[in-house]
Order: structure tokens, then C-alpha cells, then sequence
């Protein structure tokens, strides 16, 4: 199986000079293409950092990056985002709340060139389980879990292989996590997808993908499969920590 995405010891950096903040270190690790990895620990231990340096979110950093067989340099060009695409972690904070369900995703397929507006409309609602009856209402008119949806759809639009999922369901209640993250799984399924997961939730990992990547203050402490993760077959004393702590907390 071909590689969808390899980093190679990456190092992330926030500030200047004095103020020199090292947030990844030497982070390692390689997705192959339609799998699903994770990346998991508590919160500033450098996951959801990742992913804004591979987005060029966060443009300081040194290393290997590679995605599609293609390496990546400071800048992304048009192409780099028809083949990621990121759901974020708020649907609260990253739909316009002027903006109609139509209107932004018309607006992402006009960026990039597609002329079927409406039937890819249709068809990305249907792919998310939105009927047209939620085509021109607002975001304030939509629960957490449809605006979740909503992003979902958007962030499909440009056909994409690989999607960066940054706590996709940690603002959302209870009751519609699952939810959610079914629907992922599903389309992953159906569109050949290849998911990189930040969690800190190692029951959601565990629902999601097939290896995880445990970090911890910034470095990358341990990469484990699911099955060893279940049985309890950790390497680092960190992990085993993590694990005894979500037992703990679903008991």
C-alpha cells in the first residue's frame, strides 16, 4: 500500500528570538493511503500542531513533509487543497454566520473550478445526510451536529484524498458524537478516504483508527496499533497512563 502522508522529523516553532517556542519535536511517523491515524494526548502536547503546519497554518518549521508523493515547501498552492481538506473542531466558529449551507458551498466549488454547482450541492448534502431542505438555511438555524455536517460537506468539495480531522466532535453533545463519527467512517468507506485524527479522547481513537501516534509535550512518545492499544500492549508507561485514565473515566 502507497503512502498518503509522511512527516520526518518535523519541528514546529511559534514566536521569536527570546520568545522561541518549540511546540513539535522531531515528530515522525508515515499514513498509508486509506487508512485512518490518529494522533493522541493531552491538550498542548503538540497534535492539533501538526496539522496547522501541514495546512501552512503554522509556518515555522523543519523537517519532511510529504503528501501524495509530493513534498512540501513553506507555501500550498490550490492543488495542495484539492487533496486536503480540514474539518475543524468548532462548527460553531468555522461556518460565516451570514452565510447560507448554499452559499458556502457554492463558494468552495467555484474556488475550485467546478461548473455543476448545483448537482454537486445535492450530492454533498445527500453524502453527509442533509436533505435539501437544509440548503438555504443559515447556521443559526442548525444544530451542532448539522453545522458539523455542513463543514463535513465543505471540506469534501474539492474531492480531496485526505482529510485532517482536529476534534471533530469535541463541541458537540453527547448524543450526536457518535453520530458524527459514524458518518465519517462511512465516508471514508464509500470515497477512499485517508483520515489523520487529533483526539484527545482514546476511546474516540479507538472507535476511528487503525494506528496512533501518542504524544506528549510535544514529542511523539509511542506509535501503536488499535488492536495492541486495546489489549493493553503499550510501550511507553505515558500510554499505559492514558489508557488507565479512559478506563477509568468511562467506569
Amino acid at each position: 500500500m502507497s503512502n498518503a502522508l509522511k512527516i520526518k522529523d518535523l519541528n514546529v516553532y511559534f514566536g521569536d528570538h527570546h520568545d522561541l517556542f518549540q511546540a513539535v519535536k522531531s515528530a515522525s511517523f508515515t499514513v498509508e493511503k486509506g487508512s485512518s491515524f490518529g494522533l493522541v494526548g493531552e491538550s498542548g502536547s503538540g497534535k492539533s500542531t501538526i496539522l496547522k503546519a501541514l495546512t501552512g497554518l503554522a509556518p515555522q518549521w523543519e523537517g519532511e513533509m510529504t503528501v501524495a508523493g509530493q513534498q512540501l515547501g513553506l507555501k500550498r498552492d490550490r492543488s495542495f487543497y484539492k487533496t486536503v481538506q480540514m474539518v475543524f473542531q468548532d462548527p460553531y466558529a468555522s461556518l460565516h454566520p451570514r452565510q447560507s449551507v448554499d452559499q458556502v458551498l457554492s463558494e468552495t466549488l467555484k474556488l475550485h473550478g467546478f461548473s455543476d454547482i448545483n448537482d454537486r450541492i445535492e450530492a454533498l448534502l445527500k453524502d453527509v445526510g442533509l436533505g435539501p431542505a437544509f440548503r438555504f438555511r443559515y447556521p443559526h438555524q442548525l444544530s451542532g451536529g448539522q453545522r458539523q455536517r455542513v463543514a463535513i460537506a465543505r471540506a469534501l468539495a474539492s474531492e480531496p484524498q485526505i482529510l485532517l480531522l482536529d476534534e471533530p466532535t469535541s463541541a458537540l453533545d453527547v448524543s450526536v458524537q457518535a453520530e458524527i463519527l459514524n458518518l465519517l467512517s462511512d465516508l471514508r468507506a464509500e470515497h477512499g478516504l485517508t483520515f489523520v485524527m487529533v483526539s484527545h479522547d482514546l476511546a474516540v481513537v479507538s472507535h476511528m483508527c487503525d494506528q496512533t501516534a501518542v504524544m506528549r509535550n510535544g514529542e511523539i512518545v509511542e506509535i501503536i496499533s488499535i488492536e495492541d492499544m486495546r489489549a493493553g500492549k503499550t510501550a511507553h508507561d505515558y500510554t499505559s497512563q492514558l489508557l488507565h485514565a479512559s478506563v477509568n473515566r468511562v467506569a
